[in-house]
């Protein structure tokens, strides 16, 4: 399934799997949610929430600098695609810039295509 067309807690599901974090706990939800779910990684247990910016900062780093150790070029490709929808190589410094601040739910849907084209490869 294609990033953009996930439901945030599809994405979250999605890059934990591709963490290779296993579910262990989950709380249905309701009409208002999809409820809520608690991983097993290797520093414990965790929710993971990688894009929302209410939540711990680490999930999304830490799945930033996976799909960087895996495929650094790439990510940075997808990163361009996540955020103007094509990539604009070469970059200007100006382009650098914004995709230095580009939105937790663009970097995580980067990170996504990352990880999967990586596993997948």
């Amino acid at each position: 399934m294609e990033a953009r067309i996930m439901t945030d807690q599809q994405l979250n599901r999605a890059l934990a799997e591709l963490m290779g974090w296993k579910l262990v706990y989950r709380i249905d939800g309701n009409e208002t949610n999809e409820g809520t779910e608690y991983w097993e990684t290797d520093k414990g247990f965790r929710q993971v929430d990688f894009w929302e910016p209410t939540t711990c900062q680490s999930d999304s780093s830490e799945v930033q600098a996976k799909a960087i150790e895996v495929d650094g070029t790439g990510y940075v490709r997808n990163l361009e695609i996540a955020k103007w929808g094509k990539i604009m190589a070469p970059l200007s410094r100006k382009e650098v810039s914004v995709l230095l601040t580009v939105s937790r739910r663009e970097r995580a849907e980067a990170a996504y295509i990352t990880l999967q084209g990586a596993q997948n490869g």
